[in-house]
């Protein structure tokens, strides 16, 4: 068996490769940007060639810089960004550009669904709601938009599952992409009732066969070897969602085992050994069977600090980056109003929201005499406050055990403490920079026998994270202004939805 093992995270904006040894130890790394294109409003794709010919740049750098030949690598995984949907004909070939998860064209036939019942009605057959970027949301919008696409279209495939199949030539899924629209909740398989009830049942044709995520799917064929640097007939594992590889590399692998995602998505999971549906999380499979990954999540996190940088502090973020730390700015921003409290009050909605309007974002509370900092801070507290709203659900759905905190808000100590702080239980930190990656690694590992089981992966592999404890005072402040937050929230929600206008119709 080779020495290294290969995860692959295609992300909704970059491209990782990690090479990692059997201790879980990075060895070599490469990443790359996949543009986004935006042919209309509410519209967001990419180039399933360019995404291919990126992913293969990827991995031949993560290789070169490992120093590994092709041949040390005892298998590869893959994840990526889950929702959204590629398109494919029956040789693998594009049959229009992949859809992301940020897509927001279906919200019109979404909230038509929810006038009419239709979201309720799936919600006890599938375990969640759908909303703009489910792949049962994006493929009735083609289905009603694209007909000729779908015609010549074999399969919707995952975003992961579009790369493995040219690596292998296989056209598969894992049971936690297959239940993101498709499964039912208690058997965990494909039910057509998840289509019947918005009478698209059509679609079920285009699902893939369902592989178990650490299992072997395939193995690199000549013609992808040549391609990415791989050498031929390296194992393929079946692979999972991003979301689940990102707690499986943070060491959330037990029922009860909460974790925090603050990326692009504000996500919030726990896995659970029994069923229970809520309209507030999804209840999709785990990579075990017999157990769930309970997701309350949101378009509305660690994004919005990134939005603020590139936008209202672009100089700043712009020489940061030319020396190494573009949110350096960050902390000199909040030492500088370290003593001097605020009311001010961020929305993260850029977006979207957890809420059933046209939510935006917003600064409410704004005075002449604010600085620059307390608009910072003011955003990461919001971006802090969303994650509450969705872990206070969950909460209230299942026993916690622990809390681990992965994602761009744990490269600054002043976030992760609001995060404890506003959550008012220790946060676990995972330093692991790739846990996505490194989730998948594990996942490939047991596919070929290098680990028993996740507990046995998960033991070798990650890090035992740091605790970070909420401080009474921090406890006290973050409470008063989550408290101020949802008064806010709530008086928004009735503005939203007296002012929020889908650009287009349900079809």
């Amino acid at each position: 068996m080779g020495r290294y093992l290969l995860g692959v995270d295609a992300g909704s904006t970059v491209t990782k490769a990690v090479l990692f040894d059997l201790s879980g130890r990075e060895t070599g790394r490469a990443a790359r940007r996949v543009p986004h294109s935006y042919p209309r409003p509410h519209h967001v794709e990419r180039d399933q060639d360019e995404l291919w010919e990126v992913t293969c740049a990827v991995i031949r750098e993560a290789v070169a810089a490992a120093g590994a030949r092709p041949e040390d690598i005892a298998a590869v995984a893959v994840t990526s960004h889950g929702d959204g949907v590629y398109l494919v004909d029956e040789h693998g070939r594009p049959t229009r550009p992949g859809i992301l998860s940020l897509d927001t064209r279906a919200a019109g036939l979404v909230a038509e669904w929810e006038r009419t019942g239709r979201s309720d009605a799936v919600l006890p057959v599938s375990g969640q709601k759908p909303w703009p970027g489910s792949p049962v949301s994006v493929l009735a919008w083609l289905l009603a938009n694209e007909p000729d696409v779908l015609a010549r279209t074999a399969y919707a495939l995952p975003g992961k599952d579009a790369i493995k199949q040219r690596l292998t030539g296989v056209f598969s899924t894992d049971p936690t992409e297959s239940s993101l629209s498709f499964t039912n909740v208690r058997t965990q398989r494909y039910d057509e009732e998840t289509l019947r009830v918005f009478g698209v049942e059509e679609l079920f044709r285009l699902l893939p066969p369902v592989v178990p995520s650490d299992r072997v799917v395939g193995e690199v064929t000549a013609a992808a070897a040549e391609h990415c640097g791989l050498a031929p007939g390296t194992p393929v594992a079946s692979g999972a969602h991003d979301v689940d590889c990102s707690a499986i590399g943070v060491g959330a692998v037990r029922p009860g085992q909460l974790a925090i995602i603050a990326g692009t998505f504000s996500i919030n999971e726990v896995i659970s050994d029994t069923v229970r549906v809520d309209p507030r999380w999804n209840a999709r499979n785990f990579v075990v069977p017999g157990q769930w990954m309970n997701q309350s999540l949101s378009p509305s996190s660690a994004t919005n600090l990134e939005w603020f940088a590139t936008r209202l502090a672009g100089h700043d973020f712009a020489a940061g980056r030319a020396a190494g730390d573009p949110f350096a700015f960050v902390e000199e921003d909040l030492r500088a109003v370290e003593s001097s409290p605020s009311d001010l009050v961020y929305l993260p909605f850029l977006y979207g929201s957890p809420y059933p309007v046209d939510a935006s974002a917003a600064f409410v509370g704004l005075r002449g005499w604010h600085e620059r900092g307390h608009l910072v801070r003011a955003v990461m507290e919001g971006v802090a406050y969303n994650h509450r709203h969705h872990v206070d659900a969950l909460r209230e759905g299942f026993q916690v055990t622990d809390v681990r905190l992965t994602g761009g808000a744990v490269n600054s100590a002043r976030w992760v403490q609001m995060f404890a702080d506003t959550l008012g239980t220790p946060v676990h930190v995972s330093r692991t920079r790739e846990a996505g990656a490194l989730g998948s690694a594990m996942l490939a590992g047991i596919a070929v026998g290098a680990f028993a089981d996740l507990a046995e992966a998960a033991e070798a592999m990650t890090e035992r994270p740091e605790p970070c404890e909420p401080s009474p005072g921090g406890v006290a402040r973050q409470e008063a202004g989550y408290r101020r937050y949802r008064r806010v929230v709530e008086a928004m929600t009735g503005l939203w939805a007296d002012t929020g206008l889908w650009e287009e119709q349900a079809p």
